[in-house]
Formats: structure tokens, sequence, C-alpha cells
């Protein structure tokens, strides 16, 4: 809308320099044409009369007050530059000799367009006439382009603005449906002219997109749903076979094995949902939808509660240092999920007696950092990928490797970033925002 403002206001500038230069141009043309016929005339009357009759017709000129036109001035002077008659009192800067034509002035300041020529060996003639009569006319021109410039920019503001809340409105429609697209299935942007233009056809391409993405995340939904279903539910009955075996009495051998059987069934179907967890975070990154505030100091120290029990049994020494009121738009059980990993990533892999530390800032910005023997250079991002366990095998620590992995897929849904940060020892992981 100030675009088109600005461009009207230069538009009208524009138009009225051209008319202005346009009447300026015409009235000089006009007053040349002036000075030329008059001057021709009088070059005639002494030609064909003598100077005595120059002189009188001169002087009847200056009698006469013209009507409608510029007022003429004259100045007829000998070689020696006298007066002989005329209105002048001084010779213009004008060569006669060779009938220069300018613009100058005369009279104390005043402008005009004069002609000077040699009639004779002492004999000089000067025809003027005034430049400014048409200042007038450019004074009610530049009136009348400054009040019609005036509307015209206000009515071009005035639709401008009308059109612009239209558009506005119709982007809206659009960007309200990429926001929310479960509850926006149909984008409807009507033209406000009835007829269909580029934002009708954006809208048609938009809701044809959003319901093909509804239609894939149903379809993937149901897929996983399905697939953690068939899966988990044949581990279960075998998990409570192994259970009703377990009630037999047994060889201590026997039983031994049937109990490793159960950690390695219960260790897969927690591999599994920490597979669809990540999957589910990743389809869902950038998606608002869903999203709640969630106090993350009170959370963050709900956890923390809960882990120092732990830290004394594991002879840990863990401590926290939360600031209060540090909220973040998400979803409570991921971001605790997202803390638990974290802490227990650490917990596995630091030795007993060793510190670890968690702090949470506003921004947010929460760090979980240890003093165990950190993670070589080389796995700073291998230890986020999926399955990845680095040394911990040969450590002696089990697990599937999907901690990380799942804690980076739930950093990112939540617009988050983690990061192995460079410390002197231990390892020190970041969670912050993007663009921090």
């Amino acid at each position: 809308m100030w675009l088109a403002i600005a461009l009207s206001v230069l538009l009208v500038f524009c138009l009225w320099a051209m008319t202005d230069q346009t009447i300026r141009a015409a009235n000089r043309a006009s007053v040349e044409e002036a000075v030329d016929v008059d001057l021709a005339g009088l070059v005639d009357i002494y030609a064909s009369g003598d100077q005595g009759e120059l002189e009188r017709r001169i002087a009847d000129r200056l009698a006469i007050t013209p009507a409608g036109r510029s007022e003429p001035h004259y100045l007829l002077t000998d070689g020696e530059g006298s007066v002989i008659v005329g209105d002048l009192d001084r010779w213009p800067d004008l060569d006669p000799k060779v009938s220069e034509l300018g613009a100058v002035t005369v009279l104390d300041g005043l402008p005009v367009l004069a002609r000077a020529t040699q009639l004779g060996p002492d004999l000089r003639l000067v025809v003027a006439y005034e430049r400014d009569q048409a200042d007038p006319v450019l004074h009610r021109v530049a009136w009348l382009f400054l009040l019609g410039g005036t509307i015209f920019v206000l009515l071009v503001g005035l639709f401008g603005r009308h059109a612009a809340r239209g558009l506005q409105s119709r982007i809206e429609q659009i960007n309200a449906a990429f926001r929310t697209p479960e509850s926006v299935p149909v984008i409807a942007t009507p033209s406000p002219t009835g007829r269909r233009d580029e934002i009708d056809e954006l809208a048609d391409h938009s809701t044809r997109a959003l319901q093909r993405v509804s239609r894939l995340l149903a379809a993937y939904r149901e897929t996983t749903d399905q697939l953690a279903h068939e899966i988990r539910t044949p581990i279960m009955h075998l998990d409570q076979r192994l259970v009703k075996a377990l009630a037999e009495p047994l060889p201590a051998s026997v039983s031994e094995k049937l109990i490793e059987a159960r950690a390695e069934i219960r260790r897969i179907v927690s591999m599994l949902e920490s597979l669809l967890d990540i999957a589910s975070s990743k389809a869902r990154k950038g998606d608002r939808h869903g999203l709640a505030p969630v106090n993350l100091s009170e959370l963050a120290t709900r956890i923390c509660n809960l882990y120092a029990d732990s830290a004394e049994e594991s002879n840990h020494s863990f401590v926290w240092d939360i600031a209060p009121g540090v909220c973040l738009d998400g979803e409570e059980s991921q971001l605790t999920r997202l803390m638990t990993n974290l802490l227990d990533n650490a917990f596995k892999y630091v030795p007993e007696g060793g510190k670890i530390t968690l702090t949470l800032r506003p921004g947010p910005v929460l760090t979980v950092a240890d003093d165990g023997p950190g993670v070589p250079p080389n796995h700073a991002e291998r230890i986020f990928e999926r399955f990845y366990r680095g040394d911990g095998r040969e450590a002696g620590q089990t697990g599937s490797g999907l901690g990380l992995a799942l804690a980076r897929a739930i950093a990112e849904r939540h617009g988050l970033t983690i990061t192995l940060e460079p410390v002197d020892k231990g390892a020190s992981f970041r969670v912050g925002r993007e663009t921090e």
C-alpha cells in the first residue's frame, strides 16, 4: 500500500513537472513570436518611412496598454548609446549586429525576452516583452495539481488499503491452513471480483497438498500402529509364556536362560517404541499443532528429585541448578523423555564416584554434563545416529543405541537443537534454541 502511495505521489509530481515545463515552453514560444512580429513591423516602418515615423510608432505603442498578452518595452538609441525613445533605461546585454535574442532583466530586475537589431550605422533598436505573463496560470496549475493530487493519492491509499486487507485475509486463510492442517481441510479464498485469480489457484494447490499430506500422515500412523501392534503382540505373548514357564519347577540353568530371554524381549519392545517415537517426532518437526505451555523448571525439578535417589544408590554425585520460570511450548511427555534420556546416558557411562550436573537457564538452555570418560571427537556427531553405541559394548554397557537419537528427534520437534559441547573432561550435552 505504501509503495502504491509513493508511486502515486511520484506520478502526480512528474505530471505537474511536465505540465509546468510545457506551459513555460509554450509561453516562451508565444513571447518570442510576439517579439519577432513586433520587431519586424517596426523594421518595415523604418524601411518604408524614416526615423521620425519609427519614433512616433514606438511612442504610440508605449502609450497603449495591451490586453491579454505580455507588456512590451522598447529602446531606440543612436550609435553612442544615447536614448532616442523608449521606456528602457539601459541597453541590455545583447548584440544588435546579429539580431541576438535572449532572456534578460531590465528596469531593476524585470524579466523580459528581448531581441536587439541594428537599423543603421547610428541607430539600434530593442524590442522586449515581459516573460512572467504565465506565472498566474502556473500558480493555478500548481494548486490544482496539489489539490487533485492529494485527492488522487488519498483514493489510491484507500483502495490500496482495501485491496491489501482483502489480499491479507485470503493469504491468512492459506497460512492458517498450513498452521493447523488437521482443522482446516479446505481453503476458501474467493476473489473479490468473482473471478478466479492467482490466489484462488494457490489456494486450490495448497488444499490438495494439505489433503495429500494428511492422507500420507494418516497412512503412516495407521501403518506404524498396525506394525507396532503386529510385532508387539506376539512378543508379549511370548513373554507371558516365559512367565508361565518360570512358574514351573525348572533347573537353575534353564530359569536363568528364560530370565535372559525375558530381558531381551523387554529390550526389543523398548527399541521398537523408541523407533516409533523417533519416526513420529521427525514427522512432526516444525509442526506447532498440539503444543502447549510447559514449565520446564518444574518439570526438571521433579525429574532431578527422582534421579537423586538413583544417584545415591549408584554412588554418583548428582547436582542441579535450575532457573525458575523457564517455559516452552511443547509436549510434556516428550520433554520428560528428552531429559531422562540425557540423564540415563550420563548415569550409564559415568563410573561410580563420578559427578553429573544438570543446568537449566532461560532461553531455554538445558545442559547435562559429567566428568566421565567423555566422547572421542570423531564420534561427536555419530552418537546421535540410530543404533550407534560407540565404545559402549567394549565398556560392558548394553543398550539399543537409540537414546540420543530419540533425544535429538524430540529436540528438533520442539524447535531445539542438541549438541555435544567441547569440554576438558567428560561430556556436556547442550539443548537450546536453533537461532542461538
